[in-house]
Parts: structure tokens; sequence; C-alpha cells
């Protein structure tokens, strides 16, 4: 296939989950990894792509959103996060790749089935995740963020049950991913990894990304707050269902 229409396609696929994270706050790189490796048939420059641009989305609503964020969890999320975050990068050269996100996925599809169905199906009594088990996640998120940048998952089961309203939800989100894939460019530039090949895609790519901002601007400003977390936790099931497939 032409590289023109290999870009078109990595283009559409760019546009459909960067607007759903331009919704929710989460949820573009672990969706977008798959069908971008399928396309350019390389996991190193799909990853480093996708963290680029979600980077720059999340950077996009750091600054036009500031005064939502929430920054008591933030503080505790980076923290944990950032914690694991070293130990990931150790892991991705020496782990199974494809074994642990198999495991990951039915861990992340089990878990979102469940607060989906919670959503749906409210109890009598309101039940808060136990802090041991939230700080695990995001002890956890971080190190598979570290090792595939697609450690999101986990972390949102911890801040999705701390942080109910949407605005808040998306802004602390994405100065964490913000964060966190700083650190990531970081490590790509010492490694020389950024190469203009690479700065080309992007720059063919960053259209894309805009409209993909711009739509999801839109959908997440009509969506209330119960709707909300049905469309985190639906995003959240459809990750995991994508990362064991």
């Amino acid at each position: 296939m032409p590289v023109i229409e290999i870009l078109l396609l990595v283009g559409l696929v760019v546009f459909i989950t960067h607007t759903l994270e331009a919704v929710t706050g989460f949820g573009c790189t672990v969706l977008a990894f798959p069908f971008v490796i399928a396309l350019m048939g390389d996991l190193e420059i799909a990853k480093i792509v996708l963290s680029v641009l979600a980077w720059a989305l999340a950077l996009y609503f750091v600054i036009t959103k500031y005064k939502q964020i929430q920054w008591n969890q933030f503080g505790i999320i980076v923290l944990l996060a950032g914690l694991g975050m070293p130990a990931g990068m150790l892991l991705f050269r020496n782990l199974d790749a494809a074994i642990l996100k198999k495991a990951l996925g039915v861990f992340i599809l089990l878990s979102a089935a469940i607060q989906l169905y919670k959503s749906f199906v409210p109890a009598t009594g309101t039940r808060s995740l136990p802090k041991w088990l939230g700080y695990m996640f995001l002890l956890s998120g971080g190190i598979v963020h570290g090792a595939f940048a697609i450690g999101g998952p986990l972390i949102v089961l911890y801040s999705s049950n701390k942080i109910p309203d949407k605005g808040q939800f998306r802004a602390t989100m994405c100065l964490l991913w913000a964060i966190l894939n700083t650190v990531l460019m970081v490590q790509y530039v010492l490694e020389k990894k950024l190469t203009p090949a690479i700065g080309y895609e992007l720059l063919f790519l960053l259209p894309f990304l805009v409209a993909g901002i711009f739509a999801g601007e839109v959908i997440h400003k009509r969506v209330s707050e119960i709707l909300f977390k049905k469309v985190v936790f639906s995003s959240l099931l459809l990750v995991g269902i994508t990362m064991i497939i």
C-alpha cells in the first residue's frame, strides 16, 4: 500500500480515537495502538507517533481548562504513577508484550464491565474504591505506561471514582498525560528516536488531531454527567477488548 494511503488511514484512526479522548480525557493511544501498528508495521514508530499526538492533545486541554484541574487528586496520581514508570521502561525490553497486554486487557474488561453495570443499575448504598486498591491501580498504571504508553485505563479506574465531575476529570487526566508523555519524549530524544521521518508523519497527522479535538469539545459539552460515566466505562470496555484481540 502506498505511504500516502497508509497515512490517510492512520489519520482516520487518529481522528476517531482523539475525538473520544477529547470527550472523556483518555483512551486515544490504547485504542489507536493496534490499528496504527497494523498500518505502519512497526511497534516502536507507532508508540512514538501516538505518544507525541497524545501529548499535544493533553497539552491543549491543560492550557484551555487549567482552572478545572483537581490538584489534590492529581498529586496522588502523579506520585504513584510516576513511581511506576521507570520500572515499566525497563520491563519493555524484557517482557513478552503480547502476553502482558492480553492479561491487562482481561483485567480492564472485567473491571469496566462491573463499573458499567453499576452505572446502569445504581446500588442502594454507595461504596467507594478502597484506598489500597486505588493506589495499586495507579502504581500499575505507571508501570504499564512506561512500557507501552497505554497505562491510562488502570489510572482511569481510580480517577473515575475520585473525580466525578466530567470537566474536572478530563482536565486532571490531561495534565497527567501531558507530564507522563513528556517523560517518554525526553527518553526518545536521548535515544535519538525522534527522526525527521517521524516528524514528517506527525505534521501530516496534525490536521486529524485538530479535527478530533474540536469534534470532541462539541460532544463533551452536550453529554450529561450520568451519560459521561457510561461513555467512560464503555470506552474502557472497548479498550479491554482491543487489547485482548
